[in-house]
C-alpha cells in the first residue's frame, strides 16, 4: 500500500467517526475516560499550569465559542482546547495509554469538547469523536517502532497528543475525507516535542507538552481546514512524511492496522491515585500491605520498592510531590491514606514525620519487573521492628485494562476531584448528565455545569 493510500484510510476513518456508532463497551469506558478527564481539568484549575493557561486565554479576544471548564470563561474554541488541556495535565491525575506512551485524555479531550460546542454537536458524536482520537493518537506513536521510552528523538506524549487531538477535533468539525487529509498534513508539520519535559520542575510547560499543545494544534488545523485552507495529501508515509521524519523503525501499517474493530480506549488506564503512573503499582502494593497487615509508620524499620527500570529516572526522587515515589510512599505511612491534597503539597517534602519515615525508604530499578507483563509492576518489601518480613508485589494496577476501575469508582474519584471547586450540587449533577452524554442532542446542555461561578482570574 502506497503513503497515499495509507493516508487515505486514516483520514476516511477519521471522517466518518462521528456518524458511526460505538460497541456499548466502548462507548461506556469512553464515557469514564470523559468524566476522568473532566475532573482532571476541573482540579487542575487550582494548579499552576491551568491557572497560568486560564489567566492567559481570560485575556485573549474572540467569540464565546466554547467553555473551560472549572473557570467562567467562555472563549474562542481553540483557546478553550489549549486551557482545558493545560489543566487537564497541571498534574498527573489524567489517563494514560501504555502502548501508546501517551496521555490521550488531556489533549484529545479538550480538543472535542471545544469543537463539540463550537459546531453544536450531540454527545453521542462528542463519544464518538473522543474514541477516535484515542485510536489516531495511540496509533499515529506505534507506528514509530521506537524501541523504548528513551530511544526516540522526539516525545511520544507530545505525538500522541498531537494527532490524536486532531483526529478528534476532525471528526466534530465535520470535514470530508479529503480535508481529513489536509488535516492530517496540519497535524504533521505542527508535530514536536522534545522529552526534556522530564526536567520540568513545575509541571508548566510538562502540561503544554503532554495536552496543551497537541489540543490546540489540533483545534486549529480542524477548524482552518474547515474554513477552506487546503493541504498536502499523503503526509502520513513515504518521503518526506510524518514516519520519515520522526520514525525509529517505521511501522506504516500499524497506522490502520485495526482501525474500526480495536478500539484503543480499551487499552487506557484510568488512574486510582492522582499521582504520576509508574507509582500507581507501588501504592496499591503499600496500601494493601497497610489494610491486610495492619502496617503503620511506626511498624516500618526499613521499606524497599522494586521498580521496572525504564522508567525508573521518572519517579526517583524528584523534587514535585506528585511525581516522587519515595515521598509519597513516606506520606501515605505518615497519614495513612494518600489524598490528592496532601499529594499535591509541597510544604510535605520539608515535614519532619514525612522526612523520618523517607529516610527508611528506598528504591531499586529491576529489568525483570520491565520484562514482566501486565506492565509497570512493582514490589514492596517491609522489615518491621517486631521481626515481620512482608511483601507485596502488585502485577495487575488499578485502574489498569487487567484490573479496570468500576464506573462508581471512576464517578467517586471525580466526586472528590470536582466538588471542592463547583460545590457538590453541580458536582453531582455534572456526573449525572456524563451518565447520560449518549442522550444530550447539544454538548452546548453542558456548559452551566461546567462553569464555576466562584472562578476568579488568576486564582
Amino acid at each position: 500500500m502506497n503513503s497515499q493510500d495509507l493516508t487515505r484510510r486514516v483520514a476516511a476513518y477519521i471522517a466518518g467517526s462521528a456518524d458511526n456508532p460505538l460497541p456499548a463497551d466502548v462507548a461506556e469506558k469512553t464515557r469514564l475516560h470523559l468524566l476522568d478527564t473532566l475532573a482532571a481539568i476541573i482540579s487542575g484549575q487550582a494548579l499552576r499550569a491551568g491557572k497560568r493557561a486560564a489567566s492567559f486565554v481570560a485575556g485573549q479576544a474572540g467569540p464565546a465559542d466554547a467553555c473551560v471548564p472549572g473557570t467562567s470563561i467562555l472563549t474562542t474554541a481553540v483557546d478553550a482546547a489549549f486551557a482545558g488541556a493545560m489543566a487537564a495535565h497541571a498534574d498527573e491525575t489524567d489517563d494514560s495509554h501504555l502502548g501508546g506512551r501517551f496521555h490521550p485524555g488531556c489533549a484529545v479531550v479538550p480538543a472535542a469538547l471545544a469543537v463539540a460546542e463550537h459546531r453544536g454537536r450531540s454527545g453521542a458524536e462528542l463519544l464518538r469523536a473522543i474514541a477516535c482520537g484515542y485510536d489516531i493518537g495511540a496509533r499515529a506513536t506505534m507506528a514509530l517502532g521506537f524501541a523504548g521510552p528513551r530511544t526516540g528523538t522526539h516525545s511520544t506524549h507530545c505525538l500522541g497528543a498531537n494527532f490524536g487531538a486532531a483526529a478528534a477535533a476532525g471528526a466534530l468539525a465535520g470535514l470530508d475525507a479529503e480535508q481529513c487529509d489536509h488535516l492530517l498534513s496540519y497535524a504533521t508539520q505542527q508535530a514536536s516535542g522534545i522529552p526534556y519535559w522530564q526536567r520540568d520542575p513545575e509541571h508548566v510547560e510538562k502540561a503544554f507538552d503532554f495536552g496543551g499543545m497537541g489540543a490546540r494544534n489540533g483545534v486549529f488545523g480542524a477548524i482552518f481546514v474547515a474554513s477552506g485552507a487546503s493541504g498536502v495529501t499523503g503526509s502520513l508515509t513515504g518521503a518526506h512524511s510524518y514516519l520519515s521524519a520522526f520514525a525509529e523503525n517505521a511501522k506504516p501499517a500499524a497506522l490502520v492496522d485495526g482501525l474500526g474493530t480495536r478500539f484503543e480506549i480499551m487499552a487506557a488506564s484510568i488512574k486510582k491515585w492522582c499521582v504520576g503512573s509508574p507509582i500507581q503499582a507501588a501504592l496499591d502494593s503499600l496500601t494493601r500491605l497497610m489494610e491486610t497487615e495492619g502496617v503503620t509508620a511506626r511498624d516500618v524499620a526499613r521499606l524497599l520498592a522494586i521498580m521496572p527500570d525504564d522508567r525508573f529516572p521518572i519517579i526517583d526522587n524528584r523534587d514535585m510531590p506528585d511525581v516522587c515515589l519515595q515521598h509519597l510512599l513516606a506520606l501515605t505511612l505518615a497519614d495513612g491514606a494518600l489524598s490528592f491534597a496532601s499529594s499535591h503539597d509541597l510544604s510535605r517534602m520539608r515535614d519532619p514525620a514525612v522526612l523520618e519515615i523517607r529516610a527508611r525508604i528506598e528504591a531499586t530499578p529491576s529489568r525483570e519487573l520491565t520484562e514482566a507483563r501486565p506492565a509497570r509492576q512493582a514490589i514492596i518489601e517491609i522489615d518491621c521492628h517486631d521481626g515481620r518480613r512482608l511483601s507485596h508485589r502488585t502485577r495487575a494496577v488499578l485502574g489498569t485494562p487487567d484490573n479496570p476501575m468500576s464506573a462508581a469508582q471512576v464517578e467517586d474519584k471525580a466526586r472528590d476531584l470536582i466538588a471542592p471547586h463547583l460545590g457538590a450540587g453541580q458536582t453531582e449533577s455534572l456526573i449525572a448528565a456524563i451518565r447520560n452524554i449518549g442522550e444530550i442532542a447539544d454538548v452546548r446542555a453542558l456548559r452551566p455545569l461546567l462553569l464555576a461561578e466562584r472562578w476568579v482570574q488568576g486564582m
